[in-house]
């Protein structure tokens, strides 16, 4: 993504003018009446300094000096009435913004949360969990906290700067204009330190991102790393990268501090020049005490809002580093959308067609010409090694990606002229990966759904053969399954997918290595269930197991995103060729050898090897 340091064709102020513009038109300008009243609120608040300060004269020429004690009694009760309005107004406006900036907040966190769901696999591989989780909840909710002090900043404390320095004009223009003399010295050593801390605010973000994301890999690693003892290795990792988040961040900080520090020394500047110019002027009797309290006063009363405007400028230059990540999110573009206008979605159980299709990761060819045709209601099972190109024709048909070219077709429709939804609606998927979500059973099944009666519910649990170790469960259906399904086993959680595919009754079934990973008896019964979910379903099944794909109605056997063999079993091993090379290195004297992803072959009683067939099919396959 581009950082704010490789956009040298746009100054700070433009970048923070584009950004301002595109939070007002996305997100605030639907809030526009209620900031209209925290104004309100403001222009009270800000301005009783100036009441205040304006009191002065009167309090020391009138009442201290002349000893005008009705004026006291006055001047009081004005004072408190003064502080009154000033704690009303600040709890109403604050009150306001905060409910401006959450609800600003909440919207474009949805909002992001919504359009990356939407970007396609190649957007994923490139942005990670953890980078997408800083986005979505670090930088959003830097984004409403920085957002809403600078609100305040902009609304209060500039109002209350402008009245007062009216006020001190008032008494003496050329006091005033001695108080700011200092004021352009800091133009440029201002705009070097809000480039500066924009440039490290960045990195922070950057480095944060990292951060998120190490922590996701480590807990959903944790088992591997436990086992490969990597707890070092991993702290270490995470520790270098914590420290050069702190030092970026504590260069951060040094940045914004600097823009208010370097307005203390412009104030004591000038406040130096109006003692010296003034105090003159009092002692020759041309201004009264009164005057110069009023005045010294106001600029007092100037001073803090002044430092938390400067102060404010850095934390801006922290929201817009953290802003610009989320409008590029925002505007990235979605590679993958539904036609304009779409076909119908095809009715029935559909035929799968695929005519000479290319695709292209990069400068790698994945598909090269893959043609295949998949008859409705019937098991077409792909097999090969890996990097065949088995798992990216599933990724085509549900269009996770699209091809370079070629033809695909699903009930006679092209993929591209359907509606995603209505794409999609025609699949059920179940992959070797179980992936369930930390809710209990029944959410996991149901997913969200409201309408499946407790009979048919009930069906789909005995079909999928959830029931078998429901009883077991503690709550049952309403029992947890943790966090990615880790309360199951590995059997049980593809039950559950199962039972998730029976509900969505799709015409389309894909299984993606649905067994592998099971012992044999959890095999055995998700096989079951495997079975009767393909019942009257086109069927596309990928196995390394030839075992689990022999009773398939036509078995395509792919090699380096071709493919180079298709019939059924008897067929295949008759013709001799890859498959029947495949099914040899898994099967001598009818024991199972290796799975297609295996790198040697164990064979007969004694469990001799046969290095021969291996390296015949190794170069077969790979060279």
């Amino acid at each position: 993504m581009t950082s704010p340091e490789n956009q040298p064709d746009l100054t700070v102020n433009t970048r923070s003018s584009v950004l301002l513009s595109w939070l007002w038109r996305g997100y605030l300008r639907k809030h526009a009446a209620l900031m209209g009243v925290a104004v309100i609120f403001m222009v009270l608040e800000g301005s009783m300094l100036g009441a205040l300060s304006w009191l002065m004269q009167p309090m020391f020429d009138n009442v201290f000096v002349e000893g005008d004690g009705q004026m006291l009694i006055w001047v009081g009760f004005v004072v408190v009435g003064i502080f009154i309005v000033r704690a009303v107004s600040s709890v109403i406006q604050k009150v306001i913004l905060t409910r401006v900036a959450q609800r600003t907040a909440a919207a474009l966190r949805m909002d992001l949360l919504a359009r990356m769901m939407l970007q396609d696999g190649a957007f994923h591989q490139t942005h990670p969990p953890g980078f997408l989780i800083q986005r979505v909840q670090t930088d959003v909710e830097a984004v409403g906290v920085v957002w809403k002090a600078i609100i305040t900043g902009a609304g209060r404390d500039f109002i209350g700067l402008f009245v007062l320095m009216g006020v001190a004009i008032s008494v003496d223009p050329v006091w005033a204009a001695l108080a700011v003399l200092g004021g352009p010295l800091l133009i440029l050593p201002a705009a070097a330190a809000q480039r500066y801390v924009r440039r490290k605010a960045s990195q922070a973000r950057d480095l944060g991102a990292n951060l998120a994301t190490r922590l996701d890999e480590v807990f959903h690693g944790i088992v591997q790393i436990k086992l490969n003892a990597l707890e070092d290795y991993q702290s270490r990792r995470y520790r270098d990268l914590t420290q050069n988040f702190v030092r970026t961040e504590v260069k951060t900080a040094f940045g914004s501090a600097a823009i208010p520090g370097m307005i203390d020394i412009m104030s004591g500047l000038g406040f130096m020049a109006v003692i010296l110019y003034g105090g003159a002027e009092i002692i020759s009797g041309e201004k009264t005490i009164g005057q110069f309290m009023t005045f010294f006063t106001a600029m007092g009363f100037a001073f803090d809002p002044l430092r938390r405007l400067g102060n404010i400028s850095g934390l801006w230059q922290v929201a817009a580093a953290a802003i610009e990540r989320l409008k590029e999110l925002m505007e990235a573009p979605i590679a993958l959308t539904s036609p304009a206008a779409p076909v119908a979605r095809p009715e029935g159980v559909p035929e799968i067609v695929l005519d000479d299709v290319h695709l292209s990761y990069g400068d790698t060819n994945v598909l090269r010409g893959v043609t295949l045709r998949a008859e409705p209601g019937q098991t077409t099972a792909l097999v090969g090694a890996s990097g065949a190109g088995k798992s990216t024709i599933f990724n085509v048909l549900t269009r996770l990606v699209d091809p370079v070219s070629g033809r695909v077709e699903v009930g006679g429709a092209p993929t591209t002229e359907l509606a995603l939804e209505d794409l999609r609606s025609l699949y059920s998927v179940v992959t070797q990966e179980a992936l369930l979500f930390d809710e209990t059973l029944r959410e996991n099944i149901l997913l969200g759904r409201t309408d499946v009666s407790d009979a048919r519910l009930q069906e789909v649990l005995e079909a999928a053969h959830v029931a078998d170790f429901l009883p077991n469960l503690p709550e049952g259906l309403e029992t947890p399954v943790g966090p990615r399904g880790s309360a199951l086993s590995g059997g049980q959680r593809q039950r559950v997918v199962i039972a998730r595919a029976l509900l969505r009754d799709t015409p389309i079934l894909l299984l993606d290595e649905a067994t592998s990973a099971l012992d044999a008896q959890s095999e055995q019964v998700v096989q079951a269930a495997l079975d009767r979910l393909s019942t009257g379903r086109t069927t596309l099944v990928i196995a390394h197991r030839l075992s689990t794909i022999r009773e398939a109605d036509k078995i395509i056997v792919m090699d380096r995103g071709q493919v180079v063999d298709e019939g059924n079993h008897d067929a295949l091993l008759e013709r001799g060729g890859l498959y029947a090379d495949l099914y040899r290195l898994q099967f001598q004297d009818g024991k199972t050898v290796v799975d297609l992803e295996g790198t040697r072959a164990i064979h007969g009683e004694e469990g001799t090897e046969r290095p021969g067939l291996l390296a015949r099919l190794r170069e077969r396959l790979f060279s």
